[in-house]
């Protein structure tokens, strides 16, 4: 993201786990992690939606995570169709919470872009069981970000208030209807970008405005 972005590999369940860091200047307000859209279509860490996530979310003080999937990158393995990609998330939330928790405050937010998104509905759904077994905090992140969910074409795990879903207007890939129909069933808003595509082409900083406001509550 920037030459402070520190790249880190670490042992991951489908072997190394690559990650990228970045961290803000004097003590954080906590840990943010960020989900990468889909690997067979290439999704990576350094995907430019994920990257201005991470930067909305450093702005507000956060030290952010952004692993690459297996199979991506550094990080060795397949794709394994949402399954163990679920475990790479896990894993990196376990190698952050030892890393950084001593010093950093106690927030703890997570996003995801896409498919990224998807993944994360799952971790999030799932965060007391995987907590006791991974040794992570038993609370669940604060604020959970899903940009462009990809409910169109995988299904997404129930979420509940913490969730915020931002979705653009004229999206190509998933279609906004598809947002709406999952948001109707949780009883959720959804923040729409007007003229946003998929990949918020030219629009990159209004998307970092409204990821601000998604947590400036918080």
């Amino acid at each position: 993201m920037n030459s402070l972005t520190e790249r880190v590999i670490l042992a991951g369940p489908a072997g190394a786990l690559e990650l990228a860091i970045d961290q803000p200047e004097g003590m954080a307000r906590g840990i943010a992690l960020i989900a990468h859209p889909h690997p067979l279509f290439g999704g990576t860490l350094d995907n430019k939606v994920v990257q201005t996530i991470a930067r909305a979310f450093l702005s507000r003080g956060m030290i952010c995570v952004r692993p690459n999937f297996r199979g991506v990158g550094q990080s060795t393995g397949s794709h394994d169709n949402g399954q163990g990609e679920q475990d790479d998330l896990v894993a990196a939330w376990g190698w952050a919470e030892t890393a950084f928790a001593s010093r950093c405050g106690p927030k703890r937010w997570a996003a995801g872009f896409s498919f990224g998104a998807v993944m994360t509905t799952h971790i999030h759904a799932q965060w007391e069981t995987l907590a006791s077994s991974w040794g992570l905090r038993e609370d669940r992140p604060s604020r959970t970000v899903l940009v462009g969910l990809a409910a169109q074409r995988f299904e997404p795990s129930p979420i509940d208030g913490s969730c915020r879903l931002i979705h653009g207007e004229c999206d190509e890939v998933v279609s906004l209807q598809s947002v709406f129909d999952f948001a109707r069933k949780m009883k959720l808003p959804v923040t729409v970008l007007p003229g946003a595509g998929h990949f918020f082409h030219g629009q990159l900083i209004e998307l970092r405005e409204l990821v601000c406001q998604a947590v400036i509550d918080d």
